[in-house]
């Protein structure tokens, strides 16, 4: 099982920092995910929200006070500072925030310690890494509201494309994975020549960061993404879910290690799909019911319960917050 560090370990650090990486690296992640928008020149950050306050110390710069507006992205009306009304050398002048302070208070100590990162510096990045151990680290990479930027004329699969092009990772599909919620978006990737995985996201509602999918979250017609896509991404509460398991076979005939996989990977194996599955978090916050221990929000659940559950489930790989958790209970 793959384990990638989610936004870095941003169970450790601001996420989708360098040091966030670099750490989750450290600490056993086989690949790391940036969440990538883009700024007003094109340059692709790595932010999970092109909305910046919630990340950054965006709102204790008075140079940019009146770049403050209310926009209506993906039908939902957000106000805030947008990574699309800046340069990317104005946003290199903020500095990262724990999104969740009240969740974990350690990562908040690092607050206005770290820049923005964007994707060449990430890939900068990793390719250093590997060079240092001789390893093979990777990049699950997922473009975040893309029929919005391509509205405003900001087409995020063609800058992307620019970016793996530049960084010499145009032959790297084995290190390189590409998700979003759009399978157009998804096969306009793999034309421009990106290599590596395609991943079709299915979202849930964000503004609970975790607590459970909406009614869309469920996938249905997966034969119909055969030879479209290669996986599909899902909440982890969609696969608990799902009832009693079966066996399953991987696409070379054998059995994919567990006797009780879940009745979605059973039917992702069939349309010829991998399971991806998001997000491992231990806090109380961000397991399931059954799973929490307390009324306190931030303390550490049964979380090796139900990741052990998860890991039964036949997935191919987990998003984590703290890959050596997840290493510890899933290897």
């Amino acid at each position: 099982m793959r384990i990638i560090g989610h936004r870095g370990a941003s169970g450790y650090r601001p996420e989708h920092t360098a040091q966030a990486y670099r750490l989750a690296f450290s600490l056993g992640a086989d690949a790391v995910e940036p969440d990538l928008v883009a700024s007003r020149d094109g340059v692709l950050v790595i932010r999970h929200e092109n909305e910046l306050s919630g990340t950054t110390d965006v709102a204790q710069h008075p140079e940019f006070e009146t770049r403050r507006t209310t926009k209506t992205i993906d039908g939902a009306r957000v106000s805030g500072w947008f990574t699309e009304d800046f340069t990317w050398d104005e946003l290199c002048t903020l500095r990262a925030r724990e999104r969740r302070p009240e969740i974990r208070p350690e990562n908040a100590v690092f607050d206005d310690r770290f820049p923005l990162l964007c994707l060449p510096q990430l890939f900068t990045l990793v390719d250093e890494l590997n060079a240092e151990h001789g390893g093979h680290d990777g990049i699950v990479a997922e473009l975040k509201h893309p029929a919005y930027f391509e509205s405003i004329g900001l087409p995020l699969a063609e800058l992307y494309a620019r970016d793996v092009a530049n960084a010499g990772w145009s032959a790297r599909g084995d290190q390189l994975a590409t998700e979003t919620v759009d399978v157009d978006v998804l096969r306009e990737v793999r034309e421009r020549g990106v290599p590596g995985p395609l991943v079709l996201l299915f979202e849930e509602d964000e503004s609970g960061d975790g607590a459970g999918p909406d009614a869309a979250a469920r996938p249905t017609e997966l034969n119909a993404l055969r030879g479209q896509v290669d996986a599909i991404s899902v909440h982890k509460s969609v696969l608990l879910a799902s009832g009693d398991g079966t066996t399953v076979s991987d696409r070379s005939g054998g059995t994919a290690g567990t006797a009780c996989a879940a009745p979605l990977v059973v039917e992702a194996r069939d349309a010829g799909l991998q399971v991806y599955c998001w997000t491992l978090r231990p806090e109380n916050r961000y397991l399931s019911e059954r799973y929490r221990r307390g009324t306190d929000p931030a303390r550490f659940g049964a979380w090796r319960e139900e990741w052990r559950q998860i890991a039964g489930l036949g997935v191919d790989a987990v998003f984590a917050d703290h890959p050596d958790l997840a290493r510890s209970v899933l290897r």
